[in-house]
């Protein structure tokens, strides 16, 4: 259940970050095509994440040091660029337009997935 939740988190980030980052885009026509889209993109952002992340940071370790971290912002960044083309290969209506959208639009995914963590219990 709490993987569920957390996904359905991570698709109102996403939906919040097309709302206020203008190169961020939903073009799904339905408010079902459009849940429907963000729930598969929440997916897609997920497994990018889960998979690539570990291999990018301990590729980068010294990235990380050298820049105390802040290299972490354009990786993820990045990462939600790859997983825009990864739906647009799918034909999902969702787009990011270049890096600097990207990484605003990881950044705002990344509060405001933390803030609603932050409201719901973990259930331990």
């Amino acid at each position: 259940m709490g993987i569920l939740i957390r996904l359905v988190i991570t698709a109102v980030s996403l939906w919040i970050a097309t709302l206020v980052i203008d190169g961020i885009e939903l073009t799904a026509d339905t408010a079902a095509n459009k849940a429907g889209t963000l729930l598969a993109v929440a997916v897609i952002f997920g497994l990018v994440n889960a998979v690539l992340r570990p291999i990018i940071k301990t590729i980068g370790c010294g990235f990380y040091v050298l820049t105390l971290g802040l290299v972490a912002v354009l990786v993820n960044g990045l990462l939600l660029l790859l997983t825009s083309w990864i739906a647009d290969k799918l034909d999902l209506a969702f787009h990011v337009d270049g890096v600097l959208s990207a990484v605003l639009g990881a950044l705002l995914v990344g509060v405001v997935s933390w803030l609603l963590n932050m409201l719901v219990p973990d259930g331990d």
